[in-house]
Formats: structure tokens, C-alpha cells, sequence
């Protein structure tokens, strides 16, 4: 079932969805923080990926980034036209700026991350 946007302390949001899927991306606060983005790496559909552990990477002018998956799981959908259009990831970060879709192992772990206010005290600190 659908459900409220959780957010991870590396940045990521995911956000559950019906048929028990997460969808995950990156912060508006991170997206600000990079700047200039130039690239995006995504894992292929039917990569394992393991909550904190590096799913992909995004590099601006300045930096490259991992991208950590918020949950365990499969990953069953990439979104494709992202690396082509960056851009997106500033207009719309929660919205068309998703990354990848995970068949969470344990939709529990949904449970240890932070909720949007919670987030917001973190990036204000």
C-alpha cells in the first residue's frame, strides 16, 4: 500500500507503493547539494542491493556521489530516461526524479528511517 515518504541519513527517499514496491530517489536538499549534475549510474533490473550499501551513482561538476539503497531488496524497475534528463532530478525530485523501484526483502526496515520532519531537522543541522 501506498505510504509516507521516509528519507535516509545518506539522503535517499523512498516512498512505499501498492503491491509492496519502495520507490526510491534522492532529496531535494541532496539534488541542491551537488550542483551541476553531469551523470547518473542506476543498477540494471534484478540487482540485489542491500539497505546502506551503494545502488548507483550520481556525479556533478564537483563530485561523485554514491546513491544508497534505504531498503534491501530486488531492484524491479529502473527509470530509464533519467540519465538522459538530469534535469529532472531539480525539477521534480520526488515525483519524475525517481530512480529505481525495490521488492523489499523486509518492508520493516521502512520502519528505521526518518520521516520528512525529522529529515528537515537533520539537513537544518
Amino acid at each position: 500500500m501506498a505510504g509516507e515518504m521516509k528519507f535516509a541519513k545518506s539522503h535517499e527517499w523512498v516512498r512505499p507503493e501498492p503491491g509492496g514496491l519502495a520507490t526510491v530517489g534522492i532529496s531535494k536538499y541532496a539534488v541542491e547539494a551537488l550542483t551541476d549534475l553531469v551523470f547518473m549510474q542506476l543498477p540494471p533490473v534484478g540487482t540485489r542491493v542491500k539497505a546502506g550499501e551503494s545502488l548507483g551513482e550520481i556525479e556533478s561538476v564537483k563530485a561523485v556521489s554514491d546513491v544508497y539503497a534505504p531498503v534491501s531488496g530486488e531492484v524491479v524497475e529502473v527509470n530509464e530516461a533519467l540519465p538522459g534528463h538530469l534535469d529532472t532530478l531539480g525539477r521534480d525530485p520526488y515525483g519524475a526524479g525517481w530512480m529505481v523501484r525495490i521488492k523489499p526483502d523486509d518492508p520493516s526496515e521502512l520502519a528505521g528511517l526518518l520521516d520528512q520532519s525529522a529529515y528537515d531537522a537533520l539537513v537544518k543541522s
